[in-house]
């Protein structure tokens, strides 16, 4: 009987290819197949950090993944990666899978290990979250001693996320998407605005850091986190 392959999600950071792990470079470099998630317009950014390191006789395998409040389209996308996935690794190739940030941190890996951990030795390798690339990049901590930390996704309803924020001493705000004004009503109503920070495109070229009070009315940073901190500790 042949041996059957491994699959490996790994963890390809926010955005700087130099923030790959060596682990994840070493098997972007010598997996049989390479697959990752990519948009309906074929736009991948999880191949785009990894793209220096991708050999040129790499089999890849890209898996459009719909971006719908209904979930239905995505499973379905996901169920049919998984029997792709899984017939590489019947014939005993190795196949890695590319995952922006860390693949257990809100990671689209995750809904493949749910499908192939089962029946495939599966190995997940961590990475660089878009969480602490922003803390780097505002150079503030996210949280000290005994601060209570909390990640917020921003599609909770408003009366969820207004009393989350309330019972933290900080929060991540992730997903910001097209909720930015939802929450930045929330902010302005808990004298938070001015203690908020946004970063958009962390650790890429384009990366832009401002305060969410300075952001001008009708402006909607989309591919963002929130970084809030109300200041309780005395640095």
């Amino acid at each position: 009987m042949s041996t059957k392959g491994t699959l490996f999600g790994l963890g390809v950071g926010p955005g700087d290819p130099e923030l790959l792990t060596l682990r994840a470079w070493r098997l972007i470099c010598n997996c049989d197949v390479l697959a990752y998630p990519q948009t309906g317009d074929g736009d991948s950014l999880a191949r785009s950090i990894c793209a220096p390191f991708i050999p040129e006789d790499a089999t890849e395998l890209a898996i459009t993944v719909p971006m719908r409040e209904d979930r239905e389209p995505a499973r379905t996308a996901y169920n049919a990666a998984a029997l792709k996935i899984a017939r590489h690794l019947n014939q005993g190739r190795n196949v890695a899978f590319l995952c922006e940030g860390d693949p257990f941190f809100y990671g689209s890996f995750m809904y493949l290990f749910e499908r192939v951990a089962e029946t495939h030795k599966t190995v997940v390798v961590p990475g660089v979250s878009s969480l602490t690339a922003s803390a780097a990049g505002i150079a503030r901590p996210l949280a000290a001693r005994n601060d209570v930390l909390k990640v917020l996704p921003a599609p909770l309803a408003a009366d969820r996320l207004r009393s989350e924020i309330e019972t933290a001493d900080a929060i991540a705000i992730i997903k910001v998407g097209k909720h930015f004004d939802k929450i930045r009503n929330i902010l302005r109503d808990l004298d938070l605005d001015t203690h908020a920070a946004i970063i958009e495109a962390a650790t890429l070229e384009d990366e832009k850091i401002s305060r969410l009070c300075d952001v001008a009315a009708g402006e909607r940073p989309y591919f963002s986190t929130i970084l809030i901190y109300k200041g309780a500790e005395p640095w």
